[in-house]
């Protein structure tokens, strides 16, 4: 399992984002709290997307190495300041490859898209799937992975048109269906709002007037987290947080 967040709210640096809270995506690498029997160490990569400008697309950082032996990307963390961010580090699945690519954040555009969890049976129970997306899209997935998979099912919807939540919630449901099991929390911001989907894993929301955060686990005390129901959606921004069941068989 990885672990991942979401910000949307006043600009701050990535640093103070993903480096220097207490409980960090840095120290939730080495020492996370709750895995729930998905290992118990994030070295297989990591990255971090953010918005250089309110309009501008998304940028992203990834690296295939731990992130606590990235300085470059301490450095970038420290001088970079955003409106926006997704971030994530990585526990690969067994078999799956450990790459740059592999490493969330997915992008296109404004969207910045992470995978938190496992799909079952990977790749057999997906295939159906995968036969509905264009052929394209199939040869151009970042890497051979569920997660890449998975953006693709999304990142198809919001193409389309649909709306983001409807995006993961029918993405969260139709996977959990073909592929029992899995864990699904999956995570997706354009730097305005954030959605995101607590199947079978932790997640954690805090939202006030200025700002929302959506995380894996609390990187601090310092505001109030709520946890996300299991099996629910959540729709987060500045001053605003809802959510949602999630139909699907166990």
């Amino acid at each position: 399992m990885c672990r991942h967040l979401a910000y949307v709210g006043p600009s701050v640096t990535l640093s103070s984002l993903v480096l220097e809270p207490p409980h960090s995506l840095l120290r939730q690498s080495y020492a996370p709290a709750d895995m729930r029997g998905g290992g118990t160490i994030n070295a297989d990569g990591f990255g971090a997307g953010w918005y250089p400008e309110p309009d501008a697309p998304a940028a992203r950082y990834r690296s295939a190495q731990p992130i606590w032996s990235d300085t470059s990307f301490a450095a970038l963390a420290a001088a970079t300041r955003t409106g926006g961010a997704l971030a994530a580090v990585r526990s690969a699945t067994v078999g799956m490859p450990i790459t740059d690519t592999a490493s969330a954040p997915f992008v296109e555009g404004r969207w910045l898209f992470s995978h938190n969890g496992v799909v079952r049976g990977w790749p057999r129970s997906v295939a159906p799937l995968a036969e509905a997306l264009p052929v394209t899209d199939l040869l151009t997935l970042d890497a051979p992975t569920d997660a890449a998979l998975l953006w693709a099912l999304v990142r198809h919807r919001l193409r389309a048109g649909a709306d983001p939540a409807d995006a993961l919630a029918e993405v969260v449901t139709a996977v959990a269906a073909a592929a029992p099991g899995s864990r699904l929390n999956l995570l997706l911001t354009d730097g305005a709002a954030i959605w995101a989907t607590a199947w079978d894993h932790a997640l954690c929301v805090h939202t006030d007037e200025r700002g929302a955060l959506v995380v894996s686990e609390p990187f601090d005390t310092t505001v109030a987290w709520s946890a996300v129901p299991d099996r629910h959606l959540v729709v987060a921004a500045p001053g605003r947080c809802r959510t949602r069941a999630l139909r699907g068989d166990r």
